[in-house]
């Protein structure tokens, strides 16, 4: 039985959530949910109960003194709400923890029935990934649902993925079952720098959840921590020629794969999003310090120069069965399958053999791996047309 007497009535509450393990390479799906709690100064107001959920040998607790008494810190998820000032005021349920180790139905379950009885519109479910996908460009952020409406109306992907998944495509999979609307974002982190944080990525996630909810997220400092992670994966690439060869290939690619979209209506979308930063007045939400403001506001952080929030469609092939999606984000956004762009890119045996160093090192096995990555401790890859979501229970 959920008992809820200590959390107000909410207004319009949208349920947002991020997971830290699989789902969630360089951190930047969870670092955005702590960012809104942060910002917002989010109250916890529900914790799952860990002993369900979790194996204490995968996922260990933390000891800590705090006024000379020792203290335990158990790995769980917990539930704090937000509210969203501004013209439109509306609440925000924050669900941040770590993908459980056991018993995924019920703990899918368990946050529905919250999601219920806060009478929650729709569920957003953050995930980042690792992808083939160059540092120095915006991040890919690409917004599927399994919702065929939703798809039309929100102009997300509709997925069609099978394969292996993580708590984010059950959950997201669950709230089809339950009739409750459910969109996931996903983050595509480049392979060869998955450290975390990765700020860059975060930023990316943020920037695209302002324009699914219509709303104004403060962004505090993060724009000069995505400008300085950016600034120092720069000085490490220039000290490798074979890298810097590498990330110059992805850089081709992404490049030829977007120019077609840099359409005049994909213009005039980015200027409205920039004049409605500038004047707190032309859109909705309230006007913050973090906000970005004139040509330096780091808009080239943004999904897309072209204005786009999601990876470009790719082209029809000539089987004629539609488009190959690559809705996690990754390298495939090209719509051609991983060996065929190897063939074109012409990166040499140099590159190539960089990238493998790189993906050895930096891939911790915590996150799904993108198309084109070599480390074999890493999740399995989706095929072709991976969605990051699944249809299993």
């Amino acid at each position: 039985m959920i008992e809820l007497e200590g959390v107000p009535e909410l207004i319009d509450p949208v349920m947002v959530a991020a997971f830290e393990g699989w789902n969630d390479a360089g951190d930047a799906a969870s670092a955005a949910v702590a960012h809104l709690d942060r910002e917002w100064k989010g109250e916890v107001f529900a914790a799952l109960d860990a002993e369900d959920y979790y194996d204490f040998q995968v996922n260990r607790p933390t000891v800590f003194m705090e006024d000379g008494v020792r203290k335990i810190t158990w790995p769980t998820t917990r539930l704090s709400v937000v509210r969203v000032g501004g013209d439109k005021p509306r609440d925000l349920v924050l669900v941040r923890g770590i993908e459980p180790s056991m018993r995924w139905r019920s703990f899918c379950n368990e946050i529905l029935g919250f999601a219920h009885e806060l009478g929650v519109e729709m569920l957003v479910v953050l995930g980042a990934l690792l992808g083939d996908t160059p540092h120095t460009r915006p991040v890919p952020v690409s917004g599927v649902t399994s919702d065929p409406d939703l798809a039309r109306t929100m102009d997300l992907e509709e997925s069609k993925y099978e394969g292996p998944t993580g708590i984010v495509g059950i959950l997201q999979e669950a709230c089809t079952h339950a009739g409750v609307p459910a969109v996931s974002l996903w983050a595509a982190v480049p392979h060869y720098v998955s450290q975390p944080p990765n700020p860059k990525a975060t930023l990316a996630l943020l920037n695209r959840l302002e324009d699914l909810l219509d709303l104004r997220i403060p962004l505090g400092e993060l724009s000069e921590d995505a400008r300085a992670w950016q600034l120092g994966v720069d000085q490490l690439a220039a000290e490798d020629s074979e890298v810097a060869e590498y990330v110059q290939s992805l850089e081709e690619a992404r490049d030829t794969a977007e120019l077609p979209e840099a359409s005049g209506e994909a213009i005039a979308r980015e200027f409205e999003r920039y004049l409605r930063r500038r004047d707190p007045q032309a859109g909705p939400g309230l006007a913050t310090d973090g906000g970005l403001a004139d040509s330096r506001d780091g808009s080239y952080l943004r999904d897309s120069p072209s204005g786009r929030t999601r990876p470009p469609r790719p082209p029809k092939p000539d089987g004629g069965q539609g488009p190959a999606r690559a809705d996690d984000g990754s390298a495939k956004q090209q719509g051609r399958p991983e060996r065929e762009q190897d063939e074109e890119q012409d990166t040499g045996p140099r590159a190539a053999e960089a990238s493998e160093d790189a993906d050895t090192k930096s891939s911790g096995g915590t996150a799904p791996k993108g198309p084109g990555s070599t480390d074999p401790a890493a999740p399995a890859d989706p095929p072709d047309s991976a969605d990051p979501d699944t249809s299993e229970d």
